[in-house]
């Protein structure tokens, strides 16, 4: 976990698809932290299909991450992980969001967002991390979506403004990039199911 959150004495249980939507958050969030463990994998190996009469692309994307982890090792993920993101010098697939927006030193991501923290009232955990890892936004979007330690869920346009500012555009290319890449393997499959997510997402904001 990434950020620490206020804690407020209201608690309401939550619909079905917005639980959904926090445990996606929370796996991207998780997956993009660090290689999958050994729990992890065997998790997702295990998961439940989704049904395509849903969305196509997000059960296929999902089959096939679950049928990927059923074969991958731990040790190969993270140093898949560490191959992709962290590399020796300029990662060959930048995890932070303001790579991917064309963002000015005076106008960066990371800037807005220890604002929009401090306005969320989300305190950022020892990390070493840059506000713009994407693990770090995936993460506050699970705590927008389902709340935690106390905290209810934020409104649904407060999730579009923070999602709309820092995820819509950047995530997808991000994704993408990662897809592209040649020395993914089980990454890209992560990828594709954060890519077909994020599409919901973004569809799903629209409509509202």
């Amino acid at each position: 976990m990434t950020v620490a959150t206020a804690p407020v004495a209201i608690h309401r249980p939550l619909p079905p698809e917005e639980a959904a939507r926090g445990d996606f958050y929370a796996l991207l969030a998780r997956l993009l932290q660090s290689g999958a463990d050994a729990t992890l994998l065997a998790a997702l190996a295990n998961a439940a299909p989704i049904p395509a009469d849903g969305d196509p692309d997000l059960a296929r994307a999902w089959d096939e991450l679950s049928r990927a982890s059923s074969v991958m090792d731990a040790d190969a993920s993270g140093e898949e992980y560490d191959s992709l993101f962290a590399g020796v010098g300029k990662a060959p697939v930048s995890i932070y969001a303001g790579f991917y927006t064309g963002a000015m030193a005076i106008d960066h991501p990371r800037v807005r967002l220890q604002a929009d923290f401090a306005a969320l009232g989300l305190e950022r955990r020892a990390s070493t991390e840059p506000e713009d890892h994407f693990a770090i936004l995936f993460d506050v979007m699970r705590v927008l979506v389902v709340g935690g330690a106390g905290r209810t869920p934020a409104p649904l346009d407060e999730q579009k403004r923070f999602f709309s500012a820092y995820l819509e555009t950047g995530a997808p290319k991000f994704f993408n990039a990662v897809i592209a890449c040649g020395r993914a393997n089980y990454y890209r499959k992560v990828a594709a199911v954060g890519l077909a997510f994020v599409a919901i997402e973004v569809e799903s904001f629209e409509l509202e």
